[in-house]
């Protein structure tokens, strides 16, 4: 079969031709279903849904990767009244040949749509596409399809082809390419959408990672940290942990999140994280005097609008007892669990977020941490939830830290993580954790 211009037929009664105002109502619903889904592969699905079996019995979706490389993506049948995916159909398919006059190659460079059956392919093939193509039209039974290019605002990033078979008694025509057309444009624009939203969201997480501090080694203390990425890609953004050596000999430990999501986000946590580590390094002051100059700092050379953190100094006496000064600047407060399983939160020292724009007079707490006690420095992320209470979700967090209290920290910081965070936060997760020696 030839290209669309060569293929106009007049007095068409196919499913494609549909009254205009359904023909409408496709293109829209196709349109919602494409921008109201970040997740490519379920905007793909539900459009999959409204097309089949409405104008096809079969759906076939090849993408082109970033590498230049084809991919047959989906490949979906309608099926005594429900949708079956053919994964044995999908799967990486060869490369596009620049001079083939075949309908899919020609679709992939995106020269022009198509009309196709399985005669088209039945000559001796001219690129390993032709064989791929031979192969889906045996297999599939597809009497006559229709392949229209998939744009994007750049380049070509696709084809769509829609295939019916014996049980349709009614062969693709020009008018179908022209609906076929307007709903494959509106997958590309999705598709290069989706694309820059994902690149943008492994910027953000690849960035948050490498800014992630390597952990100091203290004598006879054992920490450990952990950064959890966010499900949803849109969620990544600013938690932190950080502890670095102070001249005085203590050691400085911080968790804190900023106020936002995505690449924002992450660069204004490497700037909160930095001014932080100057301003403790270069005075010798307690935890509330260089957070309270943080804040008055922030909204003259950051681009941080708020965020909450705990700044806390880790003191060993030649005792060796080890000694915990804090301030808390609107975060969740820290966990300490003992050796048999008795727990704590530190409440104590709680002050306003930072970018308020208040004047506040915050106040350090300190404490003495118990031989073998386990000291733990977490993100909301780690006890929000939609469906139940922030102080659900604390409960929930002791709960679990106190029955790990025997485990060995890495695994201690693994169950936490696995067993408190609740199923249904979409937010990212920075943990610190610490253990105490025994005297």
């Amino acid at each position: 079969m030839s290209d669309r211009t060569d293929q106009e037929e007049e007095g068409s009664t196919g499913p494609a031709s549909m009254p205009v105002l359904e023909r409408l109502a496709l293109l829209a619903d196709t349109t919602a279903q494409l921008i109201s889904n970040i997740d490519v592969d379920e905007a793909l699905h539900r459009v999959v849904a409204l097309i089949v079996p409405r104008l096809a019995d079969w759906a076939v979706i090849d993408l082109v990767t970033a590498a230049e490389e084809v991919s047959r993506h989906l490949v979906v049948h309608a099926e005594k009244g429900k949708l079956v995916r053919r994964e044995d159909l999908q799967g990486p398919m060869p490369p596009v040949s620049e001079h083939s006059p075949m309908p899919l190659s020609r679709a992939l460079r995106g020269v022009a749509s198509n009309l196709a059956g399985p005669e088209t392919y039945q000559g001796p093939p001219d690129s390993g596409i032709a064989v791929e193509q031979r192969r889906l039209f045996e297999v599939t039974g597809i009497r006559t399809a229709a392949i229209a290019p998939i744009r994007g605002p750049r380049e070509v990033v696709g084809a769509l082809t829609l295939g019916r078979s014996d049980v349709s008694d009614q062969d693709f025509t020009a008018d179908d390419l022209t609906l076929l057309e307007d709903i494959a444009r509106r997958v590309g624009l999705a598709l290069e959408n989706g694309r820059l939203y994902q690149r943008q969201a492994q910027v953000a997480e690849t960035m948050q990672r490498y800014l992630l501090p390597q952990l100091p080694e203290l004598p006879g203390i054992e920490m450990t940290a952990r950064y959890l990425a966010a499900p949803d890609a849109s969620h990544i953004g600013g938690d932190w942990y950080d502890a670095f050596p102070l001249p005085c000999r203590d050691t400085a430990l911080v968790i804190g999140d900023v106020v936002g999501h995505d690449l924002e986000a992450a660069a204004g946590m490497a700037q909160l994280r930095n001014m932080l580590r100057a301003f403790a390094w270069s005075e010798d002051r307690p935890p509330q005097g260089i957070v309270e100059e943080l804040d008055q700092a922030l909204a003259h050379i950051t681009d941080v609008r708020m965020a909450t953190m705990i700044l806390a100094r880790l003191k060993p006496d030649p005792a060796g007892v080890w000694r915990l000064r804090w301030t808390n600047a609107g975060h969740p407060p820290p966990l300490l669990v003992d050796h048999n399983g008795l727990t704590r939160y530190l409440d104590e020292a709680r002050g306003l977020l930072l970018g308020t724009g208040m004047k506040h007079s915050r106040t350090d707490a300190h404490i003495v941490l118990p031989p073998e006690s386990t000291l733990v420095l977490y993100t909301d992320g780690l006890i929000e939830s939609r469906t139940h209470s922030l102080d659900t979700g604390m409960e929930n967090l002791r709960r679990h830290a106190a029955s790990l209290a025997h485990r060995p920290l890495d695994s201690f910081a693994d169950q936490l993580l696995r067993r408190a965070r609740p199923a249904d936060n979409d937010d990212d997760v920075a943990l610190l954790v610490l253990r105490i020696p025994s005297t």
